[in-house]
């Protein structure tokens, strides 16, 4: 198990929900449009294909686009293109009295919420270990993360899983849903989902 420095694990999540606090005006109006006929469509930035051509694209895709220093600043366009209209990121995220909550974001909320915590810290992200099943045109993976300030940081300051959900339309990939929970002490990885030795 790695070295987990205290609260390290959790700073991307409470960013992430703080910014999502902030958010939720703009995602108030946009329902009262909606319940007035109004629709309000998701516009989908066009995708490079070989992001989308398979799983595999996407996730290398998606752990790309939000890995880099705090003085780069990311293609959300990119970003934006990876995920289905109507997608959502959810983190679940542990509270002081040790509960745990989820709160649904769209891919705008969460550049809305992760890009100042971006600004301010590098963060590299890449993926150590996968889980995958797939039916017909709708395809699950268990992807474990290891997040760094640093590419060459010798040890990440957080571990977790991200669990995604990814849809194919006969043309191209989508992600559906990213889902994660970061690990703890207290919780750490199951041995099924952790790296394998080198």
């Amino acid at each position: 198990m790695s070295n987990i420095r205290s609260g390290a694990g959790h700073a991307l999540c409470v960013a992430l929900l703080l910014g999502f606090a902030a958010s939720q005006s703009s995602a108030q109006e946009s329902a009262k449009t909606q319940a007035a006929g109004q629709s309000v469509p998701e516009a989908t930035p066009a995708a490079n294909p070989a992001d989308v051509s398979s799983p595999d694209a996407l996730i290398s895709a998606m752990y790309d686009v939000i890995s880099g220093p705090a003085t780069q600043k990311r293609d959300w366009n990119r970003f934006r293109s990876l995920f289905i209209p109507g997608a959502r990121l959810i983190p679940a995220d542990r509270a002081k009295d040790g509960s745990y909550s989820v709160r649904p974001l769209s891919p705008d909320e969460f550049v809305q919420a992760a890009e100042p915590y971006f600004a301010q810290s590098g963060f590299y992200e890449r993926e150590s270990a996968r889980k995958a099943e797939r039916y017909g045109n709708i395809m699950q993976i268990f992807s474990t993360y290891e997040s760094r300030h640093d590419a060459k940081d010798a040890e990440p300051f957080a571990r977790g899983i991200n669990s995604i959900q990814f849809f194919y339309d006969g043309k191209r990939w989508w992600i559906v849903t990213i889902y994660w929970q970061a690990e703890t002490p207290d919780n750490p990885l199951p041995k099924e989902f952790s790296p394998k030795p080198r």
